[in-house]
């Protein structure tokens, strides 16, 4: 029971804050959120914190909006506590964490900075792109991994010989750690992303013993659902049984959730880091119980 804590929640992340604070029986307290014309943000806390605070909020699309309104409200949170808890359930521009072509800027190290400037005192983040991104962190940071959550769900699942795939080389120890938590195998493809269009080709060749088996794709994050389409259509061709599509944060651009159906895919199943129709996975336990 964490009754000198307060938690806030940012507007992105209102539902999964209440739930966290539910869970450590602590004050809670949302924000009320205007947009301007022009697309400036004006925020008002509707209470006033004590104790340590736990900031709450996602930086997903529009990511630049989320990330001012994280800032503007960790700052505020600052005046009232000299102990500033930022959770990002889903870090925007995790991606941008080092410098993949000459001349582009490492925009994840300026993030870092400004998070300390608003004065945050800690942060905490579910399952990042890539833990390199922390390292550019001026403040204690902790990454928490919501695939124990996820795999619990497909437990209580009528699977047939399921097998878990990652859609890349990159992604195989989630997909460990995924088939260990289900008790079950899994492989990796083998994904090759042009740097410069960003389109995605599988280059494994045709594989044994996917015939007939369920497939659980997972991976971290479903942007624009490249990965997982091209995944998709290739275990399709080795005549694989249902296809799931599984990830802790779906951001699904644009046609990203047709365009994965039309490949093949059965159902998405993704955390309310992100809330949405395929966010049915709950990670507020697995934050309480990290903070």
């Amino acid at each position: 029971m964490l009754t000198d804590f307060t938690v806030i929640g940012g507007p992105s992340s209102e539902q999964l804050a209440k739930k966290i604070a539910s869970r450590l029986k602590s004050k809670f307290i949302s924000c009320e959120l205007r947009v301007f014309p022009d697309g400036e943000s004006k925020i008002t806390l509707k209470g006033k914190p004590s104790g340590k605070v736990i900031v709450v909020q996602s930086i997903y699309p529009p990511v630049d909006s989320n990330l001012v309104r994280c800032l503007a409200i960790t700052s505020e949170a600052r005046k009232f506590s000299s102990h500033v808890y930022v959770v990002i359930p889903y870090m925007g521009y995790a991606r941008q964490d080092r410098q993949f072509l000459p001349g582009e800027i490492t925009t994840m190290e300026i993030v870092a900075k400004m998070f300390k400037s608003a004065g945050a005192t800690k942060m905490m983040v579910v399952d990042i792109h890539s833990t390199t991104a922390l390292e550019h962190l001026e403040i204690p940071a902790k990454n928490i991994s919501a695939v124990e959550e996820l795999a619990r769900y497909f437990k209580k699942m009528s699977l047939d010989d399921p097998l878990v795939v990652s859609p890349d080389k990159g992604g195989v120890e989630r997909a460990r750690n995924f088939a260990k938590a289900l008790g079950v195998e899994y492989i990796a493809l083998e994904k090759q992303r042009d740097r410069k269009t960003g389109n995605v080709a599988i280059k494994s060749k045709g594989l044994d013993g996917v015939k007939g088996r369920d497939v659980i794709l997972v991976d971290d994050m479903i942007s624009t659902g490249g990965s997982i389409v091209k995944a998709a259509e290739f275990l399709k061709k080795q005549k694989s049984g249902k296809v799931y599509a599984c990830c802790t944060h779906a951001l699904l651009i644009g046609d990203a959730e047709k365009n994965i159906t039309k490949a093949g895919v059965t159902k998405i199943i993704s955390t309310n880091t992100i809330p949405g129709k395929t966010s049915i996975v709950d990670v507020s336990s697995i934050i309480a119980k990290a903070l």
